[in-house]
């Protein structure tokens, strides 16, 4: 992989924020033929925060920005380059986002809300140009200029695949998880692989969109209009559909979670009566024993298996949000891609458990406190034990790791943003430190 960018493709520093007011103002005027005017050039800038509502960047170059908690309400973003933009947590509402390339984009937690994706690109980032976003990107057919920006786009995967030994041709998915794209225009929109799970996604318009191969668990589909879309090879597990007419729909190959009253009686039973046993502290039904038990894609949202034994338990792909595993023993377990969005995990037993991909947003995985047989506190608690776990890429953002023992965890390209840590211990595989939080 070539790490040394382009002279051409990246401005010589990238510009600071001091500088935007300039910048703008010569877009502008290139925008409307007018002297003096200069497209504007921000790729690699840090504008983290900045006030760009109701701006015009027809055919920007942003791609690799941080624009992270940026209010870009309004803005008028046609046929931009956006290729590997940090946009996590931005008002991106009412924006025209028409044409654009957004493959590769970070936009965990990104308000859309009646933004204009209509062929938006936001598959999978590579060097080459995108299946749409050339017509308003400035793509004439000119041979030097595709080729200067494939040397950009090279140069930007090298910046972010920092001390990888991975080849350039690798992708990077556009992560749109948690985002919120109420009544979004997506129509013909490429968002095959992309990461959508937890996404908002009711009412949107995705006639003719192509979803192939997007992660969509746990999002909301509510209402959305799916006329024509593709969805072959797509992760649904735990999507919601009210509303929804799929008779017009590809979905072949799609992956369904499979619900609790398919699970077989006996599961059905265990779940039950573990309840129950947990609402009377132990004087009726019975402790769940589900070890090594297959419940991958199982929906499980809401489930109280709260000190149950599910040693080595493969819930792949399943579908977890909101569910209570507190002091539960899920050692060895495989959650690899699992939703445990906003789960309680307190003084749960994770050793060495599978986790990678897992989106753990919100959860608690901080002490758990210890109760009397009759339900009383006894003042005592018991930590989170996350000893050599594999956390690869999976999202602990704004999750409660509290005196969690992480020793030889393994967190590479784990995101903790907001996660506290307080009294944590970290093993050798985090270095004595946490993965970064921003890029």
């Amino acid at each position: 992989m070539s790490t040394s960018p382009n002279p051409v493709a990246f401005p010589s520093a990238p510009v600071r924020p001091d500088q935007l007011g300039d910048v703008l103002d010569r877009h502008v005027r290139w925008v409307k033929g007018l002297p003096g005017g200069m497209r504007a050039n921000l790729a690699l800038a840090d504008l983290e925060g900045v006030d760009l509502a109701h701006r015009d960047l027809r055919a920007a170059t942003l791609s690799g920005a941080r624009l992270g908690r940026c209010r870009l309400h309004a803005t008028n973003l046609a046929g931009a380059d956006l290729f590997c933009t940090d946009l996590r947590d931005a008002d991106i509402s009412r924006a025209n986002l028409t044409q654009t390339d957004l493959r590769g984009a970070r936009l965990r937690a990104a308000d859309f809300t009646e933004a204009n994706l209509r062929g938006a690109d936001l598959g999978p980032g590579t060097p080459e140009d995108g299946s749409r976003a050339r017509a308003l990107a400035g793509n004439r057919g000119d041979d030097a200029t595709a080729r200067t920006r494939q040397d950009m786009r090279e140069a930007l995967l090298a910046v972010l695949h920092a001390g990888a030994d991975a080849p350039v041709a690798d992708t990077v998915r556009t992560d749109l998880t948690g985002a919120v794209l109420r009544k979004a225009v997506l129509t013909q929109a490429d968002l095959s692989g992309s990461i959508l799970q937890n996404a908002d996604l009711s009412m949107a318009v995705l006639i003719n969109a192509n979803l192939t191969g997007a992660r969509l668990n746990g999002a909301n589909l509510t209402g959305a209009t799916l006329t024509g879309a593709v969805m072959s090879g797509a992760d649904l597990v735990g999507a919601r559909l009210a509303e929804v007419d799929l008779s017009q729909i590809d979905l072949s190959g799609a992956l369904t979670a499979r619900p609790l009253d398919t699970l077989g009686s006996a599961i059905q039973r265990a779940i039950y009566d573990h309840e129950r046993w947990i609402e009377s502290f132990g004087s009726r039904g019975m402790r769940a024993e589900l070890d090594g038990m297959d419940l991958t894609r199982a929906d499980l949202r809401g489930v109280n298996l709260s000190a149950a034994s599910l040693r080595g338990i493969l819930l792949t792909d399943a579908a977890l949000c909101g569910a209570r595993f507190i002091m539960a023993d899920l050692s060895g377990a495989d959650l690899e891609n699992a939703n445990l969005m906003g789960a309680d995990l307190s003084g749960a037993n994770l050793s060495y458990a599978k986790l990678s991909g897992a989106d753990l947003t919100r959860v608690r995985l901080g002490p758990a406190e210890i109760k009397d047989p009759s339900g009383k506190p006894t003042g005592r608690s018991w930590a989170a034990n996350l000893t050599g776990a594999d956390l690869r890429r999976a999202a602990l953002v704004g999750s409660c790791l509290v005196q969690a023992n992480l020793s030889d965890a393994i967190l590479e390209q784990a995101s903790m943003d907001g996660a506290d840590m307080t009294g944590a211990r970290l093993g050798r595989h985090a270095n004595g430190r946490l993965p970064p939080r921003r890029r």
